[in-house]
């Protein structure tokens, strides 16, 4: 009985892996095609009908292409960072809280965490093993700015938590299902959402590539795979970002079909500011967030902390 159950969550896993890369996919080709409209032209619409099948022809492209590597880099750091990358961006996902048979997380949150801490660590190597002054200045750049805003979407976090006296990803729709905490919480949502945008290194805070000056940043040496990799764990985590929003802040009813509609907006949202906002100052990207992101998630915990003192003084 406890191998047919082992077996079940593995091909549950797998299903959920695979569709999650076939959502990659998709969201690069909605990223394209919105950009193109934003600025008035065409998206990709050459390949099959109106140019769906384009990511495909991208992924063949790019894993067909010949693999380089730099004589001075360090091999096996520089030849497994964006695989580890990929595979902590996939991982992040198993503390999904689907009802079926997968996985049930007690602690959802601290494992969202540690993966995401983990995921400075595949970038700063990329960055550091390609022996190139661009690459390593792009690294601890991204470091830099992973770990800064990491403090107060981790304080957001805590806060939550408190809220809702559980690490339980589930909770969620249970705390839910009158009203949504966006309508409860606007500010901290925005908050939230602004370091999403910079946790998963998306304009207006892409420093860690920027083409201005720092040619393409940490991934400025990798081609065919490794790039590819790279790019599949940055849209692998923006979907699980976009996830996490719609069930802290929307309402997490998983097994609703308005749950995916709300997962798809938030993912849009992130494509909208990219092709909005220009990229921030670097030395106003740290501003932003230990001047004010750090001490507004402090006010909140502390806030959220006084009222479950008052709930419990009152019963």
């Amino acid at each position: 009985m406890y191998y047919i159950e082992l077996l079940l969550s593995l091909v549950g896993s797998l299903i959920l892996i695979v569709c999650v890369l076939v959502g990659v996919a998709f969201l690069t080709l909605l990223e394209r095609k919105v950009l193109g409209y934003i600025q008035i032209r065409k998206g990709p619409n050459k390949v099959g009908l109106m140019g769906i099948p384009q990511p495909f022809c991208d992924a063949i492209k790019l894993f067909t292409k010949e693999q380089t590597y730099p004589l001075m880099s360090n091999y096996i750091s520089y030849y497994f960072s964006p695989i580890f990358s990929l595979f902590l961006s996939l991982l992040v996902w198993m503390c999904m809280p689907l009802l079926v048979k997968l996985y049930s997380f007690n602690l959802g949150l601290l494992f969202f965490l540690c993966c995401t801490s983990l995921g400075v660590y595949t970038v700063m190597i990329a960055g550091w093993s390609s022996n190139s002054n661009y690459a390593l200045l792009g690294g601890l750049r991204a470091v830099a700015q992973t770990i800064s805003y990491e403090v107060s979407l981790a304080l957001i976090m805590l806060s939550f938590v408190i809220l809702i006296g559980g690490y339980n990803l589930l909770d969620f729709y249970y705390y839910q299902m009158n009203i949504w905490f966006l309508f409860l919480l606007l500010p901290l949502a925005l908050v939230w959402f602004a370091s999403c945008l910079a946790e998963t290194n998306r304009t207006p805070f892409d420093f860690a590539e920027g083409e201005s000056e720092l040619v393409s940043g940490f991934n400025v040496e990798y081609s065919s795979g490794g790039f590819a990799l790279i790019f599949l764990a940055e849209y692998a985590s923006i979907l699980f970002m976009s996830m996490l929003f719609s069930m802290i802040f929307l309402g997490g009813n998983i097994f609703s079909f308005m749950f995916y509609l709300k997962l798809v907006f938030i993912s849009f949202l992130f494509i909208w500011a990219r092709g909005t906002l220009p990229r921030f100052r670097y030395d106003k990207l740290m501003y932003l967030a230990w001047k004010c992101f750090l001490p507004f998630s402090l006010n909140f915990l502390i806030f959220f902390l006084g009222l479950k003192m008052l709930l419990f003084t009152l019963i």
